[in-house]
């Protein structure tokens, strides 16, 4: 499976180039990263480049296979990152998590990106079944999940701690017979 990440590190849609994520995208993804509306259900919002840089080296860098940097094709701009988690070869699964900057929400670029993630865990990696998980209280995001075929499977109470706070999620799954009857 690895190879087939490999293989695919570079992709692009209509309007997206999908690329390993390196430092050199520090201060763009610092732009959205240290926004609160972007990280409120994410990830801590960063407070410095340097916590950015750090991130990008511990969580992209470190183990870059499978995550991406969400690139504007006409601009170059590095707006947002998505990527295949917790890939599990044995039972043929995976989850996929994005995060984008708010100037370019409602724009239909998450279910772009995630529908090359898709082919490539279904058509390349022969996954079994792609899910995701939203914090109930980030409705939005369960709309990109369901633009991109996924299914609301369940409702998991205190399924995590975020920023000291218990969090109950929705859970979404997309399975390669859906995948495939979607086409």
């Amino acid at each position: 499976m690895a190879l087939h990440l490999a293989e695919h590190r570079f992709m692009e849609t209509e309007r997206l180039l999908l690329r390993p994520v390196d430092l050199i995208d520090a201060a763009s993804m610092y732009d959205y990263a240290s926004d609160e509306e972007v990280s409120q259900f994410v990830f801590p919002t960063h407070q410095s480049i340097q916590e950015t840089q750090q991130a990008i080296a511990e969580f992209f860098i470190n183990n870059s296979l499978g995550k991406y940097a969400i690139v504007l094709k006409e601009t170059q701009q590095m707006i947002g990152t998505i990527d295949l988690q917790n890939i599990d070869e044995k039972n043929r699964k995976a989850e996929i998590g994005y995060t984008l900057s708010k100037n370019y929400w409602g724009q239909g670029l998450v279910p772009e990106a995630a529908k090359q993630l898709l082919w490539l865990a279904f058509c390349q990696l022969k996954l079994n079944v792609v899910s995701a998980i939203h914090d109930i209280d980030n409705p939005n995001s369960g709309r990109v999940m369901e633009k991109i075929g996924m299914q609301p499977v369940g409702i998991f109470p205190n399924y995590m701690i975020h920023k000291g706070k218990n969090v109950t999620v929705a859970i979404y799954c997309l399975t390669i017979d859906d995948y495939h009857a979607l086409k």
